[in-house]
């Protein structure tokens, strides 16, 4: 008897368009949030999360089928798609919301992404996708798609092994204590660190080349998810202006001023 041939893996890359991570935050005028009139890219822990599963082809070889990532966010966000594909991804999905709608939050993000992978004809085998975004760190989105789906997860990995043979991905992920491997039978979610990796450049050529790969399209509707907030931001306010210290001749100085502030010691 003949053995069944291994099913090829199909990795799903998870992409947010951010404010750039050098740009200043600034609170709008009305101050309902940040001043998005300013430079975005891909978040940064996204891009590892890209280039870890471009690096993961490049070790496995033809184990790898397909990289397809996948964004939610303005017309704009197809920007974002295209660096991905430059970087190596194979094709990508925009499920396109609105300009200046609100950013969806953790939760719907999950289930968004859950009826996305319901949709993949051929299966997803390994979801890698950055710990948290810049914008708001929440940091939950994985953990949340991963019971929505009842699958395996591992968090803030710093170094990813995937047996394909085996279906098994081995995770060294960062905790307080310092490291701590997990054995993941596929399919699984992780989601990566700072350490996993250092993104690669994208070359002109494969620059253009990204134009020409395919990006499917789908709204909030198509999917049938509820991209509606359930939190309402009353109000953002930057943090008051630090005051310029002074400087003391002596300490006697320094107790006169303590004292003039109200501050006094008090005896044991």
């Amino acid at each position: 008897m003949r053995p069944s041939a291994v099913r090829l893996l199909n990795i799903l890359v998870p992409v947010k368009r951010a404010v750039d991570f050098a740009v200043k935050i600034r609170v709008n005028p009305e101050q309902t949030g940040i001043d998005l009139n300013v430079k975005h890219s891909m978040n940064p822990f996204d891009e590892i999360a890209v280039e870890e599963a471009v690096r993961l082809r490049e070790r496995l070889k033809d184990a790898v089928k397909s990289i397809k990532v996948v964004t939610i966010g303005p017309p704009k966000a197809v920007e974002t798609l295209r660096t991905a594909l430059a970087m190596g991804a194979d094709s990508a999905i925009h499920v396109e919301i609105p300009e200046g709608a609100p950013s969806p939050e953790p939760l719907a993000v999950a289930k968004t992404l859950r009826e996305v992978v319901a949709r993949q004809k051929e299966g997803v085998d390994l979801v890698i996708m950055g710990k948290q975004a810049i914008d708001d760190d929440a940091g939950q989105t994985g953990q949340m798609l991963a019971g929505l789906m009842d699958w395996a997860q591992a968090t803030f990995a710093s170094k990813v092994d995937v047996d394909a043979s085996a279906k098994v991905a081995n995770v060294t992920r960062e905790i307080d204590g310092g490291l701590e491997q997990l054995r993941c039978q596929l399919p699984v979610v992780i989601t990566t660190d700072l350490r996993l990796n250092e993104p690669r450049y994208a070359s002109l050529p494969n620059i253009m080349k990204a134009k020409k790969k395919p990006v499917e399209k789908f709204t909030s509707t198509d999917l049938g998810v509820d991209l509606a907030p359930r939190l309402q931001t009353l109000k953002i306010t930057e943090p008051p202006k630090r005051i310029g210290g002074g400087k003391v001749a002596n300490v006697d100085e320094l107790l006169a001023k303590l004292k003039e502030a109200g501050i006094t010691s008090k005896r044991a």
